[in-house]
């Protein structure tokens, strides 16, 4: 009976709280990744390098790092409807203002602000969605708004192409109109937040007062029960925690790695438009969005989690080397697609290490620490590609490094199985941290 209740209210968690959730992550996830596509037409008006352009994209990374912890706490502070409401003002008239960026000084600026605008999101959101998981299902309920981040590809890229070759009715530049249409969803969502969201179980509208209650004790949020503890900075004197934030580095890495360049790889195949550019560049993710869900899914069913992010990468990295070496064509296309869907279905079994792994009172911390990595590997990412791109004139040592990255997180991941005192055997409980 137990398990049935879980289950009943894991489903309507997923159907009120996770698919909205998904939107927000999603919208977010096309406005931080649309320059890919900007930069076909963008870098030839700015006159920028590719180095330039690497920089550019990942800079926005270094407002995530300013910002990140801040943020969180101001959710604390004020709650998840007035947040979400003022984050997503703020990104939304960021992002549209990327629209009219003049110089690569500009455009630089503008990147740091969205990131100022985005950067305690995705973090925020999973510390918010922790009071509604509880543990045997972690990954599941993170992998549909994880699924969100991929699934930005698969209906960005093509919006992004269409928007870039339409004539539009201000006679502006393809990449200008792109970047100010798709920077308007995100103020109506801010709007959307304020009526729509609660701050805790106890006072959400769709669940009946025992299932709130039931969340309340068995969810074992992370702002509980680091409030009740007082020790959140515990997390920082913990290895686990940077154990987990360089493996989350390296999966980022390559995530950011594919989603900032595999446009321009696909413009250097051949004269394609900037909408088949979007549909082609689309297939990766697509894989990735059943990978996610699909990964996750089978994570929680087995209750083991380390060898469902390690495969996946390895899968990844030899995935990617492959359609290098075969170069144009439907097989090197088939290869890449192999390679997204592996990659991006390491996410969500990931999140439930640090759960698993750290104590409640070091959760909230943690997880922050955890994101800013990410966000570590974001800023780096870019401008390196485009600097061994400067250098080498080859897709190759790209690859390579981020195939590297991929492997380092197997070996991480290996490493933290090692350390995990509490394996079950298939099918068991995952228990709460002690």
């Amino acid at each position: 009976m137990e398990r049935d209740f879980e289950s009943h209210v894991g489903r309507k968690v997923m159907t009120f709280l996770i698919v909205p959730i998904g939107l927000y992550l999603l919208v977010g996830a096309i406005d931080r990744t649309n320059v890919s596509f900007a930069a076909l037409q963008m870098m030839g008006d700015l006159n920028l390098t590719e180095t330039e352009y690497g920089m550019g994209a990942s800079i926005l990374f270094f407002g995530y790092l300013l910002a990140k912890y801040p943020s969180v706490v101001l959710l604390e502070k004020i709650g998840l409807r007035f947040w979400l409401c003022l984050l997503c003002m703020v990104w939304g008239i960021t992002a549209t203002g990327m629209g009219f960026v003049q110089d690569k000084a500009s455009f630089y600026m503008m990147r740091i602000f969205l990131g100022l605008a985005e950067a305690g999101l995705a973090a925020g959101l999973f510390l918010y969605l922790s009071n509604f998981a509880s543990p045997r299902f972690m990954a599941s309920v993170l992998s549909l708004p994880i699924a969100a981040i991929p699934m930005a590809q698969v209906i960005g890229s093509p919006l992004s192409g269409w928007l870039m070759d339409m004539t539009n009715p201000f006679d502006l530049a393809g990449w200008r109109w792109m970047f100010i249409i798709e920077g308007l969803p995100a103020l109506f969502l801010g709007v959307f937040a304020l009526f729509y969201f609660s701050n805790r179980p106890k006072t959400t509208w769709w669940l009946k007062p025992h299932e709130a209650e039931w969340l309340e004790q068995n969810a074992q949020g992370a702002h509980s029960e680091a409030a009740k503890t007082g020790k959140k900075l515990t997390a920082l004197l913990n290895p686990i925690t940077y154990l987990c934030a360089i493996i989350w580095l390296c999966l980022l890495a390559g995530n950011y790695g594919v989603m900032f360049w595999l446009p321009k790889v696909l413009d250097g195949f051949s004269d394609l438009t900037a909408t088949q550019i979007g549909f082609i560049n689309a297939m990766p993710w697509l894989g990735a969005v059943f990978g996610v869900i699909i990964n996750a899914w089978h994570s929680d069913k087995t209750q083991e989690r380390y060898f469902h992010i390690g495969i996946p990468c390895l899968i990844a990295a030899v995935s990617f080397v492959i359609a290098y070496f075969i170069g144009s064509g439907v097989v090197a296309l088939i290869f890449m697609v192999v390679g997204g869907a592996f990659l991006g279905s390491t996410v969500a079994p990931f999140w439930a290490i640090p759960k698993k792994l750290l104590k409640p009172s070091e959760l909230q911390i943690g997880v922050v620490g955890i994101h800013m990595a990410g966000g570590m590997a974001g800023l780096t990412i870019g401008g390196t590609i485009g600097w061994l791109l400067d250098t080498f004139n080859s897709f190759g040592p790209p690859i390579y490094f981020i195939a590297g990255t991929q492997i380092l997180a197997l070996v991480l991941c290996l490493a933290a199985r090692a350390l995990d005192k509490t394996h079950q055997a298939p099918g068991a409980s995952i228990p709460a941290a002690s």
